[in-house]
């Protein structure tokens, strides 16, 4: 298992775009992914819906985890969608 923890960079926090986008690298990666808020319970990271419930604000902590051969790489990939601001 993987799992790391990164601030999101998006000055509106984790809304629509950037969670699409997000969520979309976490789809396309094809193993199981969960994110979740500090403290909070973990969801389906393939989720829109799920992703954006967490409400998640700039500057917040979010914790990723996946299973699989490639989930470092993985997980790589989204914390780079994380950490970008998506609102500039």
């Amino acid at each position: 298992m993987t799992e790391r923890t990164v601030a999101v960079g998006s000055s509106e926090g984790l809304h629509a775009r950037p969670a699409k986008l997000f969520v979309q690298a976490a789809q396309a990666s094809g193993i199981p992914i969960r994110v979740s808020k500090s403290g909070g319970t973990p969801v389906d990271a393939a989720s829109l819906l799920s992703v954006i419930s967490l409400g998640i604000g700039q500057g917040e902590s979010v914790t990723l985890s996946a299973v699989g051969e490639e989930s470092e790489h993985v997980i790589r990939r989204l914390v780079e969608i994380l950490e970008k601001n998506h609102d500039e």
